[in-house]
């Protein structure tokens, strides 16, 4: 394993400095809403959690206001690392919204339908409708490698996930590194691929009845640029179809061997989750799925999350 890199102690105090390079449109911060900035913070930056990539963000509470250099530091460490994580954190399902709204505009949860709040990081738990742990939820798309709504024209760009009940063991979170897997294909094999397209639908199409079914299949590159980095990751996951103008043997053949070698050990990193931890991850470079390693109708896990809306993929 990668020897960590040692922690860079970053300064946040009320500075409000420009949001360069993010290719995300940024919410105003509570000081240029005329809100306090509260008590500076200094946050530590310590990396790698993993040869697959990762950092661990300690020395900020994220319940309090952010400097925008804060937030470029932040932002900066998820482009180098791909997923950090917050350990420690006591926050509402509104003061993560609000923190996630830094990064931009939230997507509206459940396709914006009416009755449903927006203004909140929204639940997901292995819970039935009186409210029991259950495992009904362990085949679910959330437990096969994907993307975050990837059968969106325009798929998110981050997603924060906070940990609220855990069972007592088990319940990880996997991610798998995308750039990487990329990188280390052959030249041969990064040339046939370059110019092809995914066709993506919710659940490639298998299971009606969720609105994000009733959404046409869209097409995306397999090979996406990142809009910051310019940098080049496979976008792939449980969500895609075929491979558009292929042969659908071939192209599910060719789609199975990428991603089998997308999530090789070498590529990711098993998230075991502490209550309070909260997890940011870039959707344009990494997959990710939950684990089913626990008693799922004995024990609860809850989790509130948010996704940030991002561009069309190229």
């Amino acid at each position: 394993m990668t020897a960590p890199h040692p922690p860079i102690a970053c300064a946040m105090g009320p500075s409000l400095s420009p949001q360069a390079g993010r290719g995300l449109k940024r919410a105003p911060s509570s000081g240029e809403r005329g809100e306090g900035q509260g008590e500076e913070q200094k946050l530590a930056i310590n990396a790698p959690l993993s040869p697959a990539g990762g950092a661990e963000i300690t020395g900020v509470d994220l319940a309090l206001p952010l400097s925008n250099e804060g937030l470029d530091q932040i932002y900066a460490a998820l482009l180098d690392h791909q997923f950090l994580v917050f350990p420690g954190q006591n926050l509402t399902r509104e003061q993560q919204y609000a923190f996630t709204a830094r990064f931009g505009e939230v997507e509206a949860h459940g396709g914006g339908r009416p009755g449903k709040r927006q203004d909140v990081a929204h639940v997901t738990a292995n819970l039935d409708a009186e409210g029991n742990p259950s495992d009904r939820f362990a085949k679910g798309a959330n437990y096969r490698w994907h993307t975050d709504k990837p059968y969106y024209a325009k798929p998110p760009a981050l997603t924060t996930l906070h940990a609220v009940e855990l069972p007592p063991e088990g319940g990880d979170t996997e991610f798998a590194n995308t750039r990487l897997a990329h990188e280390a294909l052959s030249e041969d094999m990064k040339a046939r691929i370059a110019d092809l397209r995914v066709v993506f639908q919710w659940e490639a199409g298998r299971r009606p009845g969720y609105y994000a079914n009733e959404l046409p299949p869209v097409d995306h590159p397999l090979v996406r640029t990142h809009p910051d980095t310019r940098e080049k990751a496979l976008y792939l996951g449980n969500h895609a179809m075929r491979i558009l103008g292929m042969g659908e043997d071939e192209g599910a053949t060719l789609l199975a061997t990428l991603l089998n070698h997308a999530t090789q050990p070498r590529f990711t990193y098993a998230h075991r989750w502490r209550p309070g931890d909260l997890v940011v991850w870039d959707n344009r470079c990494t997959l990710h799925r939950a684990v089913a390693n626990y008693e799922m109708n004995r024990y609860r896990r809850i989790m509130h999350r948010n996704v940030v809306k991002g561009g069309v993929p190229y």
